[in-house]
Parts: structure tokens; sequence; C-alpha cells
């Protein structure tokens, strides 16, 4: 029952229109019942000599109404479920996209795909077509049983005990043939991730020389989710076959218990022929309730998963423009902090072990602070809770001096432009990725962003410059990294995250986005991961964590003389540093690693 509500709840926004389709439905059966009828009437008029033109006529005219309406249903539900299957799909997506991060990461984004592509396609299926072909079924085969009733109470008996048999039959399969869906249906999903995650590692899968593996691994997930599959097909086909051999049974025995009553004269000849002819139009509606049930148990086991979505965890207060804003007192604007972490502790899980332990530590309103370490010290927490992608244990992050957690988080992460380490682009052209943080922005600030990272030419030289479709251009992992910059730059943040944004760049292309840097330091706050030593040099002050711990904060001369394992990092890249703090890489030109 829950399920079947979640299955009307895409329903009833079309109920208008279900309800007119099952009218027609109605309208269509009843023409259907009337046929029998209408031939006993012919044949009773041959039997008298009278004239049949009147039958003739009707039975053309049941059969005109008839096919019009149902091709009126059809083209009705059709675009019914097509609407049903869209609202789905938009629910779904805009769910998936609230979500809290770390729900992300207990599913494959594969599983997640086929749930909204293939599972909302079994919802249409069992919203547009199983519900009213249900009703019309029924209505069908509780109306010519009505009809055999009223011809002969001795043959009714008989094709109602055959019916009931038939039931039972189907009954006990459906349970089987749910599991079996489920199943199917899940391995689908399974399949779906396995080719993602193939295909979004295919250069590591290529280098590797892994294909074959990989094939195998991938046809032993497409293999069982034809095992489970053809387990249901198997049991349709035996619910389908029972149905089949059930109704055809009604009919031998229609026949010869129906001759003996003929030869008795307990019967006429013309309700026997209109008796059976109600007995073959059983076979559509037994047929098609079997089917049709086995189809909606499809609808209802997707709409199943698809409550699954629905428990999930969203973000708290995302994208909610409409909650009023956080005064910001003058003092707290004019103060020298924009960020401040207040003896924060943070896990990524409930009970694992804390990633950050007593971290306090502020960013200033203007100015670049890096912040460097051992990998696992914390780093990328430190932007995820900035970020709200995670929430602090205990303690208090401060945006403006009032608590993070008093914004609405599209309101904090409004003023914050983040650039991440693995920069994917976004789908659509250069214009659409480079205004997605600032959609009014205009071609020439697009331009000069494109100038401060070194891509000018290299956009010019596209087919079709800013309106060129990214997907259709070969992008190195370089120029991806400087896409997402320019896209930072044209957002002109109050604040800049930078996870070791210059990690793919070359040397003059580096040099001019350090330019950049330091500029937007002058106006903004500029925090970055610094992996490099260039970033750590350039930084005003650097935050170096061990442990998820803040060990030291100062510059980069202060922290050489100041903290050993600060020193020890810098001396593994094999720096020499000079009496007045500066460094010079000992046998590189190309900035080095730190942390």
């Amino acid at each position: 029952m829950p399920n079947l509500r979640l299955l009307w709840s895409f329903v009833r926004p079309h109920r208008r229109t279900l309800l007119l389709g099952l009218l027609l439905g109605l309208l269509a059966t009843a023409a259907t019942l009337a046929t029998p009828l209408v031939t006993k009437w012919v044949l009773d008029g041959l039997a008298d000599s009278r004239s049949i033109a009147p039958a003739v006529v009707a039975l053309s005219a049941l059969l005109v109404v008839g096919s019009g309406v149902q091709a009126v249903q059809w083209i009705l539900l059709g675009r019914m479920g097509e609407r049903v299957v869209r609202d789905a799909r938009v629910s779904m997506i805009r769910r998936l996209l609230r979500l809290k991060l770390g729900e992300y990461g207990a599913r494959t984004n594969g599983e997640l795909v086929t749930r909204v592509t293939s599972d909302t396609v079994l919802l249409r299926e069992a919203a547009a077509s199983s519900l009213t072909q249900l009703v019309n079924g029924t209505i069908g085969l509780v109306g010519a049983l009505a009809m055999m009733a009223l011809l002969d109470g001795v043959l009714f008996a008989v094709t109602l005990g055959s019916l009931t048999v038939v039931a039972a039959l189907v009954a006990a399969l459906m349970p089987r043939l749910a599991k079996a869906q489920r199943s199917a249906q899940e391995s689908v999903g399974r399949l779906g991730a396995a080719v993602d995650g193939a295909l979004r590692a295919i250069r590591t899968v290529k280098s590797a020389r892994a294909e074959e593996r990989e094939s195998v691994r991938i046809e032993a997930e497409a293999d069982t989710s034809a095992r489970h599959s053809v387990r249901a097909v198997h049991i349709e086909a035996g619910v389908w076959s029972a149905t089949m051999a059930g109704v055809q049974l009604a009919i031998l025995l229609i026949l010869a218990i129906g001759a003996v009553r003929v030869d008795s004269g307990a019967l006429p000849v013309s309700s026997l022929i209109a008796f059976l002819l109600y007995a073959f139009q059983l076979l559509d509606p037994a047929t098609e309730l079997a089917q049709e049930f086995a189809r909606l148990q499809s609808g209802v086991t997707a709409a199943a998963r698809i409550a699954e979505l629905q428990k999930l965890e969203l973000e708290d207060g995302h994208a909610r423009p409409a909650v009023p804003r956080p005064t910001r007192p003058a003092a707290a604007i004019a103060d020298e902090h924009v960020l401040a972490f207040e003896d924060v502790t943070a896990r990524h899980t409930p009970d694992g072990p804390p990633v950050l332990d007593g971290v306090s530590f502020a960013v200033p309103r203007r100015g670049h602070t890096a912040i460097v370490g051992p990998s696992g010290a914390g780093k990328t927490t430190v932007f995820s809770l900035m970020l709200e992608f995670l929430h602090p244990e205990s303690g208090l992050l401060r945006l403006d001096g009032i608590p993070l957690d008093a914004w609405p988080a599209y309101e904090s992460r409004r003023r914050i432009a983040y650039v991440e380490q693995d920069t994917p682009l976004l789908p659509g052209t250069l214009a659409d990725n480079l205004r997605y943080l600032r959609p009014e922005a205009s071609d020439a600030e697009l331009w000069a962003a494109l100038d401060a990272v070194g891509l000018t030419r290299r956009a010019e030289a596209l087919p079709d410059g800013l309106d060129t479709v990214l997907a259709d251009a070969a992008v190195s992992g370089g120029e991806r990294q400087r896409v997402a910059l320019a896209r930072a730059f044209v957002t002109d943040p109050e604040i800049l995250l930078l996870d070791e944004a210059t990690a793919q760049l070359d040397g003059l292309t580096e040099a001019a986005v350090q330019a950049f840097v330091r500029d937007r330091a002058e106006r903004a706050a500029v925090v970055t991961i610094a992996h490099r030593l260039s970033t750590v040099v350039e930084a005003d002050r650097i935050v170096v964590l061990e442990q998820g711990r803040v060990r030291a904060i100062g510059t980069h001369a202060d922290l050489l003389t100041t903290d050993p394992l600060y020193r020890d990092m810098v001396t593994a890249l094999r720096v020499a540093t000079t009496p007045d703090g500066t460094d010079e890489p000992a046998q590189s030109e190309e900035p080095s690693a730190v942390g």
C-alpha cells in the first residue's frame, strides 16, 4: 500500500486526464460487450426470416465507435504517461542535487542515474498503462461474466469455476514475480554503476592494460542482471500460460456442456454462440489482467526504489533564498576576519575518528591564507566545513562574526567561489562554464577572465569561440583547471577557495594566476590548500595542520625558523634557503609539492 500511494502521488496531478481515459475505456468496453448480443440479434433474425439490416448497421457502428474511442484513449493516456515520467524525473533530480554530500558516497552515480532513467519508465508503464488497463480489463471481465449469467446459469458456473482456479494460480506466483523484478532492477543499477566507473577511469584502465579485466567484471554484472530478468520472464510466462490455459479450458467445457444443453432443448443455439463469443472475449481481459498485474508489480517496485531516494537526507537550508539573511553588524563588517574557526572538531562519520580536533584559526577579510600539512592532516575538511558540505561535531564557525549555521547555505555559498583540485567541466559551452557562478556576466568580463589564466588564444582558436560546446572540443587537464579558475575570476567573490588550483599549470600560466591571486587578495579573502612551493611563498600567512590540529601559524620565513615540521617539508623539497628568508629551488625550475 505505501508503494501504491507513492505511485498514485505521481498520477494524482493528472487525475482528470486519467478519469477521462477511464471513461473512454468504459465506452470502448461497452461497445465490445454489446457485440455478442447484436450477433445473437443477427442469428435470431436469420432464424425467423426477419431483416438483419439494423443489426448489421449496429455491428458496424460498434466497430467504428469502439476503434475510435480506443485510439483517443491510447493517445490521451500515452501523453499522460510521458508527463508522469517527466514529473517523476524532475522531482528526483531536484532532490538528488540537494542531498547532503555524504549521501552520494553511499551510492554510485550509475545507480542513481538508473533510478532517474529506467525506473521512471517502469513507473510510466504502471501509471499510464497498467492502472487504466486493469480497470478496463476488470470491467470487461465482470461485464462479460454478467452477460454470461443472463444467458445461462449452468455455463456461467462452469466459467466462474475455471477463472477462480486461474486467479488462485496467479496470486500464488505474484510474490515470486515481485522479488524477481526487484532483483532485476537492482542488478541493472549495479550494471550502470560498473559501466560508469570504468568509463570515468578509462585512462587508468587503458594504461594498466585492464580492458579485459574490466570487461569480465562488467559482463559478470550483465550476466547477473540477465539471470534475474530471465527468472522474472519465466514467472511472467507462467502467469500468462496459466491464464490462457484456464480460459481455454473454460471454452472447451462450455462447448461440451453447451452442446448437451442445446441437444436437450434447454439452450437455444443463438444463446450458445453468444455465450461462446463472451467466452472468447474473456481471453483478452483475463490475459490482459495477468500481464498488467505483472507490469504494475514492476511499477510498484520502481516506486519503492524511488521512495528510497525520498528518505535520503537533504542539506539544511539549501536553496532557500527566501529565508531572511542574518544582519551583519557594522562592527563585524569592519572586523579584520571574515571566517573564523573556534575549537572546531569534525568527523566524516558519527563513529569515525575526528578529522579535525579542536581547530582554531581565522581568515582575514583581505589577504592570502595557505593551508599546508601532511596527507590526512585535514586540509580538505577545512574547505568542506567552510562550504557546509560537512558540519562540525563541536565548536563554532563564524562568517562575519555570525555563526555559520545561522546563514542559509544558499546565502553563505553565494559569497564564496570554490575551485576544486579535480576540475570537471560542466555541460554546455565555454561561456556557460564561465558564467556558471554569475549568469549575468558580459562577454568582455569572460574574455578578461580568460586572459588572466592565459586561455585567450586557445578560446579564440575554438570553432565557435565562447559558444563552443566543450564536450565537442579536446580540452586538456591543465585547460580544464584554467577554465575553472576563470569561472571563479568572473564571479569576483568575497572569499576565494583554491584547492591546489595551479597544480596542472605551466610556469608562465601559473605566474599569471599568482598575479591574479595577489590582486584578488588585496580586495578579498583568498584561501588555498597548498601543495606547491610557489603558493606557500606567496601567502601572507600559513596554517600548518598535523593530524587534524593546528600546529603553527605564520609566514613562510617565520615558520622556517620556528616549526620543525614545516622546515622538514621544505627541506624534503631540496630547497636552499637564503639568509633573508627567500627560497630558490636547488635542482628544478618547476615548483614542487608541499604537503
